[in-house]
Formats: C-alpha cells, structure tokens, sequence
C-alpha cells in the first residue's frame, strides 16, 4: 500500500515523516537522484552512494526495508500508522525519535541551509506529525 499521491500537499508516513517535503521523494529527475543519494551518504543514511534506482522513492509500502521495523509492528497491532495504535507511543517510536534528534544534529553541521530545512520538513517534525494527526488536527 503506497500512502497518498505527489498531489497533495501533506502525506505523513507511518512513523510521522512528510513525503511532501522529501527530497529523495519529490526529485523528478536522474540528476536530482544522483544530489540526493549523495546527500543520504553525507548525512549517514547510506553507507555508499547508490544509484539513481536505488534511491528513487515511490513512497512507503511493506515491500520496503524499514529501519525501525515499523511495518511488521503496524501489521501486528492492525492499524495503517504507529499512531492508531493502543501502544502508541512505544519504545520503538521512542527509540526512532531519539535516532531522529541524533540525525537532526548531524545535519545542522553537515547541510547547508536549504539541504536542512528540507530535511527538517520532511523527517525532524515527526512528533509533532504523529501526535497532529492522533488529535485529528
């Protein structure tokens, strides 16, 4: 299941990141692929710099590797998102939110300005996307 379409103007993951503000997610083309592979590699999100295929992203779905094992977590507990669930928050969100603020400061030394509003849009608001989204807001 993909969430959502490159139409809208908002689409919270199931961990509470926005695809709308994604780089990887809103690059159109090889050359744009090629930045943010680059830059996933800068900030420690790859270990090598992939290909343009590898890093292309059509948005979340099971098929994909998650580095919290999210989707195995919202299968079990039957919900769509970490925050419909009666565990929510758990320590695996505990624990990637805390990854989370460890990435954010990384990439306050190692972006550039532009590269890191992107970045903060797109991944440094998931607290605040999750719980936005729990109260109905």
């Amino acid at each position: 299941m993909i969430y959502g379409d490159k139409n809208m103007e908002e689409m919270i993951t199931l961990c509470g990141g926005n695809c709308m503000k994604c780089p990887r997610y809103n690059a159109n083309s090889n050359e744009e692929l090629e930045q943010v592979a680059k830059l996933w590699y800068r900030i420690g999100l790859r270990d090598t710099i992939v290909s343009t295929e590898e890093i292309n992203c059509r948005g979340c779905s099971p098929h994909k590797q998650c580095a919290y094992q999210l989707f195995d977590c919202i299968e079990e507990h039957k919900v769509l998102k970490c925050n419909q669930c009666v565990a929510f928050p758990c320590e695996k969100i505990k624990n990637m939110l805390k990854k989370s603020k460890l990435y954010q400061e990384k990439c306050k030394e190692i972006c550039s300005k532009q590269e890191y509003e992107a970045l903060t849009e797109a991944f440094f608001n998931k607290e605040a996307n999750l719980y936005r989204e729990k109260e109905g807001k």
